[in-house]
């Protein structure tokens, strides 16, 4: 296990033992395991390309943590009707997700002969990404009635932040397939527009679900993940060509399931 990987897991073990240790306050937990495929949206490939968007995708998978407001052990009738209590959760997560990379588009169409379209086909690339953060959950109907067996399924939506450690690798086939080399890319490049360097950044992080209710004390979950990276160079491209507007994100759909422990 690298260094980095150990410095993502050990917060989130150390906030988890915590909570586990303090059931007696004001939360009980929810534990979980979350996979999906992932539509990487990166300098790779073309703008609002239908082959872009579907050759690009890779997949992640995860672990959750929840704070279940709900379930109050020192539950108190004059906080019986609070509204945050009822309709949020705090989520924490941590997660991975690698995604392979290739230039999708006319730029790379079968009918272009030019070296510039070689050195493009020939380019492919990585990225692959640890995750940690938190983000608040609303859920517009009552969670009271849904963890007592009242509707099965329980619609939420949700915002954070998480902190990204990022690894991104470069590939060419062209010339001496040296990567370090800007003969071997696309000559429109600006120096530097290539790069292989491990890094770290904030993302801000958005979705939509729901949740099923599978037993008692489990659910399923699924949800729709839109997270846009603070950096663009991710996925080892940053170049700065007038089709660059924006910094890397990625779509995610998750599958989920998840326990209640007290």
């Amino acid at each position: 296990m690298t260094l980095k990987i150990k410095k993502l897991i050990f917060p989130f073990v150390l906030l988890l033992s915590m909570q586990l240790s303090y059931s007696q306050l004001d939360f009980s937990h929810e534990i979980g395991v979350i996979a999906g495929p992932i539509a990487y949206q990166s300098d790779f490939g073309e703008r609002y390309d239908f082959d872009t968007n579907s050759g690009n995708t890779g997949f992640g998978i995860g672990l959750v943590y929840y704070m279940n407001f709900d379930y109050l052990v020192s539950y108190k009738l004059s906080n019986r009707n609070s509204y945050f209590r009822d309709h949020f959760k705090i989520r924490a997560e941590l997660s991975w997700n690698k995604t392979k990379l290739n230039h999708f588009g006319e730029w790379v169409d079968e009918a272009r002969t030019s070296t510039a379209a070689d050195k493009l086909r020939a380019h492919s690339g990585e990225a692959q990404n640890f995750n940690l953060g938190a983000q608040l959950e609303y859920y517009p109907y009552s969670l009271k009635q849904y963890s007592r067996r009242g509707p099965d399924w329980a619609p939420f939506a949700s915002l954070g932040v998480q902190y990204v450690f990022f690894s991104p690798t470069v590939q060419t086939t062209y010339g001496d397939r040296n990567i370090d080399n800007a003969n071997n890319f696309y000559p429109s490049w600006e120096p530097g527009s290539i790069t292989y360097e491990k890094g770290s950044t904030l993302s801000l992080v958005g979705s939509i679900g729901t949740r099923y209710k599978l037993t008692g004390l489990s659910d399923l979950m699924i949800d729709l993940r839109f997270q846009s990276f603070f950096d663009d160079k991710t996925d080892g491209l940053d170049h700065q060509l007038s089709s660059n507007k924006t910094n890397d994100w990625m779509v995610w759909l998750n599958f989920g399931y998840i326990i209640y422990i007290d």
